[in-house]
């Protein structure tokens, strides 16, 4: 008796979800208006005081990005991962896979893991975020079957365990602040510091420093060194974020998106089936809600000078702000999707997220050429305006290159990589071998 042993291969391309490629291939583009503050200035990913220009142009430039973009565009990212993960494991859970399911599922995320530590130390990003998504999927698979009102409510409890500490940090950093404030009367006053005092001066002064002319030349300089000096310097950072990020932040700000995105794909939301009424409203609640609560943290930021303070405070609010837009982001990427209008650019988008991966790390190479000592080092050398015309480059670079690949081949590259190393067999590429 001849049995068949069931095959486990990648999506084909008649399996896939258009909108969700076309809303991947717009959050991938829309996530480098973000992360090029970190490509190529100092310190200014967040406060535009510290390098690349707060005024003009400039300010415009930080106020847009931070009103439509900041913390959206990373929100939908992990939203989109966690529902390709449940995708995945949903499909090889119907064809019988079991535990060779879980297999490829958990040795998916192992590799991840690899990829996200060379993109971050060898690659140079320390913005770098699939090192987190690995650590993240591995907690999905317990959760992915849970129904979506479960799954909703998991990542509410999320959000307010983020704010919470975020609340928590804002007391502390009241009281730091007071201690500053002491310590400059005692200094004028020639009082001696109190060990806890000079613990708030040290950890002041070298804040102090890092914002300064001086602190951010410091960096420009390091950054326009040579390749492995530059991966000596930026490694302790990458160490850091490693070691602190997955329970600071990514519990609250990636797992939670994950189970929010798996709810709405299990509620038909993310496959543009329902109605344009709904998207509609769900667009004009998301961004009403969103853009309301962004508009008052950057006034109120503004209103204050960027000061430690006002960026602490609004950090309470950051998840209303930044979940509310991105449902926004999420219902007019729908409409878009359901209308017939711009195909084209609707089919270059597609190309752009089904080579997600490729894409991303794409990002960091490029970027790594342009902006440090391993190519032509113009790190620092940009204002914050300017540095939206590398984006426009690559953004026209990639929705032109991405489909003329996947006219000829079945992934992109890093694609074709990870799914031989997930199922432990070499897949075809090239369309014509099929």
């Amino acid at each position: 008796m001849i049995t068949t042993e069931p095959t486990f291969a990648p999506l084909s391309p008649k399996d896939r979800i258009h909108s969700l490629d076309i809303m991947r291939g717009v959050v991938l583009l829309g996530i480098l208006l973000m992360n090029i503050n970190g490509f190529g200035l100092a310190g200014a990913y967040g406060d535009p005081t510290v390098s690349g220009g707060a005024t003009g142009w400039n300010l415009t430039t930080w106020i847009t990005a931070n009103l439509l973009f900041e913390g959206t565009m990373r929100a939908l990212f992990s939203f989109l991962f966690g529902v390709g993960m449940f995708i995945l494991l949903d499909r090889l859970e119907k064809k019988g896979a079991g535990l060779k399911g879980a297999d490829i599922y958990f040795r998916r995320l192992l590799w991840l893991l690899v990829f996200g530590l060379i993109h971050g130390y060898l690659l140079l990003w320390v913005g770098e975020i699939l090192y987190q998504y690995a650590l993240m999927g591995f907690l999905v698979y317990s959760f992915r079957n849970l129904a979506p009102k479960k799954l909703i409510i998991g990542a509410l409890f999320l959000f307010s365990m983020g704010a919470l500490w975020n609340y928590a940090d804002y007391r502390k950093d009241v009281k730091f602040m007071e201690d500053v404030a002491l310590i400059e009367t005692y200094k004028a006053e020639g009082k001696e510091l109190t060990k806890e005092l000079e613990k708030s001066d040290q950890r002041w002064q070298e804040r102090e420093w890092e914002r300064s002319s001086e602190g951010v030349e410091h960096t420009n300089t390091n950054m326009r060194k040579g390749y492995f000096e530059v991966v000596a310097f930026l490694a302790p950072i990458n160490q850091h974020f490693d070691e602190n990020w997955p329970y600071r932040y990514d519990l609250w700000d990636v797992l939670s998106m994950m189970f929010l995105g798996i709810a709405l794909f299990k509620l038909n939301i993310l496959s543009a089936e329902k109605s344009y009424r709904f998207y509609g409203l769900m667009a004009i609640i998301g961004y009403g809600i969103g853009l309301t609560t962004n508009y008052f943290e950057i006034s109120y930021i503004m209103d204050h000078n960027f000061s430690l303070l006002s960026y602490s405070k609004t950090n309470i609010t950051y998840d209303l702000g930044r979940v509310s837009v991105a449902m926004g982001h999420v219902g007019l990427i729908m409409l878009v999707c359901k209308l017939p209008i711009l195909k084209w650019l609707k089919m270059s988008l597609s190309a752009v997220g089904k080579m997600a991966l490729t894409n991303y790390v794409m990002h960091s190479v490029i970027c790594m050429f342009i902006f440090t000592g391993a190519g032509f080092g113009l790190f620092g050398k940009l204002q914050r305006f300017e540095l939206l015309y590398v984006v426009l480059a690559i953004w026209v670079f990639q929705l032109i290159v991405s489909p003329i690949w996947l006219k000829y081949y079945r992934f992109g590259p890093l694609e074709w990589i990870w799914r031989n190393l997930s199922y432990m067999k070499k897949h075809s590429i090239r369309k014509q071998q099929l």
